[in-house]
């Protein structure tokens, strides 16, 4: 039986749906009807945790076409974000909040968003401000919930004393366990926030799809990502671990990004994880982790290979390394 999961006092899908790569990011996509067709599937698949945001190209329209088809948005729950621009830039400030939430709302063409995060941590006002006026659209009712994604410890803890924050997004994978180290996890424990895990299969390299760089397209994003194009120094490293994850899963008769997303479910009941993809088959091939379950003995022999990983290079180019910033302090 699925693990039950939630995000504050709603249950969501523990696998659900990651949608930057519907939008470019990772080469060229399909036509609206292939990216459709991709929602189509992750909604009769049961996964209806959907996670989007204001900088993912057109992302938030397509979503919006797919309600409009369907008039089906409330059987989805529905995330999104603000705060960053393609400069690297991070505001937080309550005139460009609402201002991004409006556009928002109108390029999803719904009246309420279940989750909504701020991007990255603010750097022009305190996360305090940010939160405060994130708040006002709880009380009006067009907001559900508050998440933040990809910042420190201590301003979790700051965002958390304004109004309950329910989510935490942030890079989680067997690659990359930053926040068993920088203490968010602690804190999201702590005060009962839901892990949201992005990138779950490190952009896909641990799939075992990727032998080296050359094999993403010219227009990939993920040829300028730092870790990912480093061959000669990490791909060794990669590809050592995905042996490991494809040993365990020709025991369930699964495959290596199955079992990833299982192990990540298994580190507790506070996690949930939205992979994303442009191909229908791959998302069918997602979902359909939640049919294995891992003995204590897989998810041990994941962790003492994922915890003897080095990744040599930064997670982003340095134009994007916005994440754990600490905010400025509030000025009283």
């Amino acid at each position: 039986m699925p693990p039950i999961r939630k995000i504050s006092s709603t249950v969501v899908s523990p696998i659900g749906f990651g949608a930057m790569a519907l939008s470019g990011f990772y080469g060229s996509v399909g036509t609206d009807e292939d990216r459709l067709a991709v929602l189509d599937a992750a909604f009769a698949a049961g996964s209806r945790h959907w996670d989007t945001a204001d900088i993912y190209a057109d992302s938030e329209e397509l979503m919006g076409k797919w309600f409009a088809r369907t008039g089906r948005r409330d059987e989805i729950f529905l995330a999104t974000k603000f705060g960053c621009n393609m400069e690297g830039g991070v505001s937080g400030s309550p005139v460009y909040m609402h201002k991004e939430f409006e556009q928002s709302l109108e390029r999803l063409g719904v009246d309420y968003i279940d989750l909504y995060y701020i991007h990255r941590t603010p750097t022009d006002v305190s996360i305090e401000v940010t939160i405060r006026a994130m708040a006002e659209l709880v009380e009006q009712g067009r907001v559900k919930y508050l998440g933040i994604s990809e910042c420190t410890a201590n301003d979790l803890r700051r965002a958390h004393a304004v109004h309950p924050i329910s989510a935490y997004q942030v890079e989680y994978s067997p690659l990359y366990l930053g926040i068993e180290k920088d203490g968010t996890l602690d804190v999201c424990r702590e005060l009962g926030i839901t892990v949201v895990a992005y990138s779950p299969l490190a952009r896909g390299l641990i799939t075992g799809q990727y032998k080296s760089p050359d094999d993403f397209e010219d227009s990939d994003y993920r040829r300028i990502i730092p870790i990912a194009s480093y061959s000669k120094e990490n791909f060794p490293t990669v590809l050592g671990l995905v042996k490991v994850l494809e040993d365990i899963a020709a025991k369930y008769e699964a495959t290596a990004a199955q079992v990833t997303l299982a192990w990540i479910l298994a580190q507790g009941d506070n996690f949930v994880v939205i992979p994303g993809t442009k191909k229908v088959k791959y998302l069918h091939e997602n979902t359909g982790g939640l049919r294995v379950q891992l003995t204590t003995e897989d998810v041990t022999a994941i962790r003492e290979h994922a915890n003897k990983v080095h990744l040599y290079g930064t997670r982003y180019p340095a134009s994007a390394m916005t994440f754990g910033i600490e905010s400025p302090a509030l000025e009283v």
